[in-house]
């Protein structure tokens, strides 16, 4: 019943326009910059390596597939938990607005179920957008630029990855990226319990992150204990991949917040969900 539950939530999900909003989104911002690179690539290249050109010498081709991906994934990451929430924050919301929780919520299927298989639905759904954007960035940029050595810019320097030494970091980056998605998708299934229509939990779930990440951002000392427990602060976690050394301890601290994150938020969802009143 659960999986039958997931995938009419699944087929839901499918049939509304807004779905195929942030798809056809990433597929059109990627397509532009792909375009972009291929035209005046080089200049942004010249431009990055400029004030290290004196001191060294650089071999082969820098512009390649995998620093194309690299731009795409830090330029685009923190825009897509829009089109996330655009989509996870009407499950509930939406039915509530349409008139048909009621109908939903007589199923003989407990309400603990119905609302996992929502979470289970929009984790789908945000794997499917990870999916496109790792064809489009990572797929199509090794397509038209080829493949090479990883150079990435960091405050202090230039850190040289070897084309062997990529793949299993984004593989590893785009899963952490998938994980603080989710979290997003938590956030926002969990307001959609908490109002009557769609607009309501898309915009309160942008808010929360624009917040979050304003105080993460600001140095002021009364912030220091706060923010390393903000969700906002590790959803840029897939960085710590392109670090040398790696920072493993890093790493598995902003997983544990993320997962603590979204166990924390889905038990008040549970909460709310199961006190609902479907005769309001």
């Amino acid at each position: 019943m659960f999986l039958k539950s997931t995938y009419n939530e699944l087929l839901k999900i499918a049939y509304k326009p807004r779905s195929y909003i942030g798809i056809g989104g990433i597929i059109l911002i990627i397509s532009l910059i792909l375009f972009a690179f291929r035209l005046d690539g080089q200049i942004y290249i010249s431009i990055l390596t400029g004030q290290f050109e004196q001191s060294l010498s650089f071999e082969g081709t820098i512009l390649n597939g995998n620093l194309i991906a690299y731009i795409i994934l830090q330029m685009l990451i923190i825009h897509v938990p829009l089109l996330i929430a655009f989509v996870t924050g009407d499950l509930i919301s939406g039915e509530a607005a349409m008139g048909t929780i009621r109908l939903l919520l007589t199923k003989p299927i407990s309400r603990t179920s119905i609302l996992l298989s929502k979470f289970l639905a929009s984790c789908v759904y945000t794997s499917v957008v990870i999916i496109c954007l790792v064809i489009m960035s990572v797929v199509f940029g090794k397509l038209l630029f080829g493949t090479g050595d990883l150079i990435v810019l960091k405050s202090d320097g230039l850190i040289v990855f070897h084309e062997q030494d990529v793949t299993w970091r984004f593989f590893y980056g785009f899963l952490i990226a998938f994980l603080s998605l989710v979290t997003v998708a938590s956030l926002a299934l969990t307001l959609s319990c908490f109002s009557e229509n769609s607009i309501g939990p898309i915009v309160s779930t942008m808010g929360i992150i624009l917040l979050f990440t304003i105080i993460g951002t600001l140095e002021v000392p009364v912030f220091d204990n706060i923010k390393p427990f903000l969700f906002t602060t590790h959803m840029a976690a897939w960085r710590y991949f392109f670090d040398d050394p790696l920072s493993i301890k890093q790493i598995v601290y902003s997983i544990c917040i993320l997962v603590g994150h979204i166990i924390f938020l889905l038990l008040i969802a549970l909460y709310k969900f199961n006190k609902k009143d479907i005769l309001s």
